[in-house]
């Protein structure tokens, strides 16, 4: 049912729509797709970089002017250091306005690739068609874009199919994924933005979701240069200071990008991304006050939630956990849905004079049940309760060439956190970052993105060191090291750990067209012994990969890009386990063509889940995956774009999965019975 609601919308809007496109399309290119890679380092699997891609190509499209561009909007860039925009903007300021961009070549701490990507989002004076705002202008000069996308796994699924099947209910709805949005920009002050998701195995117009799909997101935001700098209606993200008390949406941690140890806060912000749990939901607006910035802000949304429910008379039910994963497949899963509402109010006040910026954020969460309390040793200092107020003070200073950074927080009557950096640009040649990480077994933040080997900034103590040295015009070396502490027990953690990372990547440049990237990394922690006891001992486990990349752009319409990579996963005295993987990429991308593409050739082979090698795949536009590549067998998959007129694009991807060496795939529900796994996704966009 949904498969033909899909395809009939989208025959009916590629017909009517198709005579009246005037602006071009803006596609993945590779200059965005390195950045998103080299950010997903160190990012999981399922994280959504769709909101950064479409900021990216919104500036790729419409370039910043770089006499007029602001700190904020550079923030936006993501690649470019603190240190880097504050060299841009004193340079700015001493010496007048840019007459070239090759200008660029006379700053300190920008390299020539630093250089390179920036000029694909910066302009000198580009003509600005929205200067005069007027409703006339906003109803005729806005820009929209429409797209629909459709996925589907080919082979057949239990959970899908067999109403009788034998492990349980099956899903309740069909296995197709459908993913629709809207946007609506006009000269980027004023903003509208739409989405609609149904994941496979969900509901589609029956059942709870007989109003269509499981997932809405929108909002509307609007930017101004007077007393309102910011205003957003409907879901929004804050990102404030180093994600220590208030950062929600997209973040990034430890990676071959050191700037990205150094969050870029950009405060207030429309969500645009499709994660259904990553966000505020209600109001919020900056307004400025001179050096004064006040981001009041308020939301209000229904949560998933698994309950205990109580014996005894009169207790109310009390929450085991949060869901975040935004499934609604089973009777489970629907009964999960919605089923604790979470408020949150509070206010940001943020004070800059020349250099120095501080700021001081105060929220508090309230939900409608109380969490339980945990029952295991390491759950000792988990959060309980229903309410926490949590205040955080942030601050940066640029100081020449050298940005220090930092935030301190503190939930009300339970523990605090401190994260404190710099980051330095020593010479022309050499950069520096220095971060030091403190967090209390007992500090709570639901909204806490900063820097941790953990997955949360909680009990845990570190120092984090990384250089980037320029050898020589063609030479570039990037290396880390990070050391850390779990002063309590975690999860398969019986007792305190510690352990360390060390990172290496040494890159190769000779010219535009050709680029050989080696990388190592080795991490060492502690884990509970496989021995089953009620508490175990702790043994040493360490995990190596090795890495070679060679990209090459043959020529205007043709690059080739390998890897080969290996890792060793070995547990104490146990025997150590291999994994190993190397593709081969071709990318078609003619500047005039109406046609473009890429194609991976995989090969892979590791002894298990431990060895596993996560590998970042191109996919349709707006759409990236870093899966992992475990087992022995091949991977290929086939990206297509073609643009059937100005504006209108269709994209169509495959891939294709195979194993030597298992008879199935998965299991339960999603259990396929063969070798073999493809996927198919088909993607049409219209501009207007």
């Amino acid at each position: 049912m949904s498969f033909k609601i899909f395809f009939t919308g989208l025959l009916f809007i590629c017909l009517i729509l198709k005579g009246k496109i005037s602006r071009p399309q803006v596609q993945n290119d590779v200059v965005i797709e390195q950045i998103i890679e080299s950010l997903a380092e160190n990012v999981s699997e399922d994280y959504d970089y769709s909101e950064i891609t479409e900021r990216l190509n919104f500036y790729r499209k419409n370039p910043l002017d770089i006499n007029r561009v602001s700190r904020e909007q550079l923030q936006e860039l993501v690649f470019i250091s603190p240190v880097q925009i504050n060299t841009l903007l004193e340079h700015r300021t001493e010496n007048g306005l840019f007459l070239d961009l090759l200008e660029l070549q006379s700053l300190d701490g920008f390299d020539l690739e630093s250089i390179l990507r920036l000029l694909n989002f910066v302009a000198l004076d580009p003509q600005n068609v929205f200067a005069d705002i007027s409703l006339k202008n906003i109803l005729k000069k806005g820009t929209h874009d429409i797209m629909l996308r459709f996925g589907q796994v080919m082979e057949r699924q239990p959970g899908f199919y067999d109403a009788d099947f034998s492990d349980g209910p099956t899903y309740l709805g069909s296995a197709d994924r459908i993913f629709t949005r809207y946007r609506y920009n006009y000269a980027n002050i004023i903003a509208a933005s739409l989405n609609m998701e149904k994941d496979a195995g969900e509901q589609f117009f029956s059942g709870p979701a007989n109003k269509g799909f499981d997932f809405y997101s929108a909002s509307i935001s609007v930017k101004g240069n007077g007393m309102i700098r910011k205003l957003v209606f409907g879901d929004y993200a804050l990102q404030f200071g180093q994600g220590l008390s208030m950062w929600s949406g997209l973040g990034f941690g430890k990676g071959a990008g050191l700037t990205t140890m150094a969050k870029q806060d950009i405060g207030l912000r429309a969500y645009s991304s499709v994660n259904e749990s990553s966000f505020l939901r209600g109001v919020s607006g900056t307004l400025n006050f001179k050096q004064l910035l006040i981001t009041p802000f308020f939301s209000y949304k229904k949560l998933d939630a698994t309950l205990a429910l109580s014996d005894l008379p009169g207790k109310e039910a009390e929450i085991n956990s949060i869901g975040i994963s935004g499934l609604h497949r089973t009777q489970t899963e629907l009964n999960n849905k919605n089923s604790v509402s979470q408020l949150v109010y509070g206010v940001n006040g943020q004070y800059s004079i020349k250099n120095f910026t501080i700021g001081l954020t105060a929220y508090h969460t309230l939900f409608s049940k109380p969490f339980a309390p945990g029952n295991l040793m390491y759950q000792r200092y988990d959060f309980g309760g229903r309410a926490l107020t949590n205040l955080g003070l942030h601050y940066n200073y640029t100081f020449k060439n050298t940005y220090f950074f930092g935030e301190a927080a503190h939930s009300l009557f339970s523990g605090a956190a401190f994260v404190n950096g710099l980051m330095s640009s020593l010479s022309s040649q050499v950069s520096l970052v220095l971060l030091h990480r403190s967090y209390a077994k007992n500090y709570h933040s639901f909204f806490n993105q900063s820097v941790s080997e953990a997955s949360d900034a909680v009990n845990e103590k570190g120092f984090y060191s990384g250089l980037v040295v320029k050898l020589s015009p063609k030479w570039e070396l990037v290396t880390y090291s990070d050391f850390f502490k779990f002063p309590w027990l975690k999860f398969r953690v019986d007792a305190p750990s510690d352990g360390f990372e060390l990172f290496a990547q040494l890159s190769y440049v000779p010219n535009k067209k050709f680029k050989v990237t080696g990388q190592y990394k080795q991490q060492i922690k502690e884990q509970n012994d496989d021995l089953q006891n009620t508490i175990n001992g702790l043994e040493t486990v360490g995990k190596q990969n090795c890495r070679l990349e060679i990209s090459y752009k043959i020529n205007d319409i043709f690059t080739l890009r390998n890897r080969a990579e290996m890792s060793q996963f070995k547990k104490s005295d146990s025997k150590p386990e291999f994994g190993f993987l190397t593709y081969q990429d071709i990318i078609y991308d003619p500047m005039s063509s109406k046609i473009s593409g890429n194609l991976r050739f995989a090969i892979f082979d590791t002894e298990g889940f431990n060895s596993r090698i996560y590998a970042y795949e191109n996919d349709v536009l707006y759409s990236y995956s870093v899966p992992a590549y475990q087992g022995r067998g091949l991977r290929c998959y086939l990206n297509g774009r073609y643009t059937i007129s100005r504006g209108l694009d269709i994209w169509l991807r495959y891939a294709l999965l195979s194993y030597t060496d298992q008879q199935t795939i998965g299991t339960g529900l999603d259990k396929i019975e063969g070798n073999k796994r493809s996927d198919i996704k088909f993607q049409v966009r219209y501009q207007f």
